[in-house]
């Protein structure tokens, strides 16, 4: 199994889940995402996709799905899954697609970050909690957005090169609660992707946190 995290993220985000897939028998690995963009992060993942032997089930959460897709056509990547997540097809970009559908308050929620290098996103403490992680504790919140990794700017007007093969097998999670991407949008790209979906009722986009043994469900049935 190999977990990309999400934007603002690191690979703790994925602890709970991973501790049942370890439990369950499975080798996991949930790497870094260096969040500078689509084409970047692509190329760098696709260097810890070598160094992985065996069959492989790619899950992203979130911006990754972007990225999960990029990667599909990597050898022996056997299945895809998709959690709360952008699955996006060639020449999109996630500013698009998420603007696409109402329901996602991600914008008003983010600041940037001007460097001599470039432009970053990153996450109001004071006002993201509620947007990203309505469903779990706001001390967990509160720490994870204290603990943020912001993200290249550019990544979400960046267009996707690739469209996910159409006869490797899909699987999307979607939370019906989520507030960064619009549920909408998410079943829309799902159903288009010929996905597999499971709808977590009132889970946040979060959900990897919140929900991590229905999240692990749906990742042991894509290993199947």
């Amino acid at each position: 199994m190999v977990l990309l995290h999400g934007a603002y993220a690191d690979g703790s985000s994925w602890s709970q889940v991973i501790t049942r897939l370890q439990g369950d028998g499975y080798n996991v690995v949930a790497p870094a995402v260096p969040l500078r963009g689509i084409a970047s992060d692509t190329s760098y993942l696709g260097g810890v996709l070598a160094g992985i032997p065996g069959p492989k089930v790619l899950v992203g959460h979130s911006y990754s799905g972007a990225l999960v897709s990029e990667l599909a056509s990597t050898p022996d990547v056997k299945s895809l899954v998709y959690v709360a997540a952008f699955i996006p097809e060639a020449g999109e970009t996630l500013g698009a697609l998420n603007s696409q559908f109402p329901g996602s308050e991600l914008g008003p929620v983010t600041y940037t970050i001007s460097y001599p290098g470039g432009v970053d996103l990153a996450l109001n403490p004071k006002t993201a909690g509620p947007v990203l992680a309505a469903d779990i504790p706001a001390r967990v919140g509160a720490a994870a957005i204290a603990a943020q990794r912001p993200i290249a700017a550019a990544a979400f007007s960046e267009p996707v090169e690739k469209t996910a093969p159409a006869a490797l097998p899909k699987y999307a999670v979607v939370p019906t609660g989520d507030h960064a991407i619009a549920p909408a949008a998410e079943r829309f790209m799902a159903k288009r992707a010929g996905a597999s979906i499971t709808e977590i009722d009132g889970a946040s986009h979060l959900v990897l946190v919140s929900q991590p043994a229905a999240v692990t469900k749906v990742i042991e049935r894509a290993a199947r």
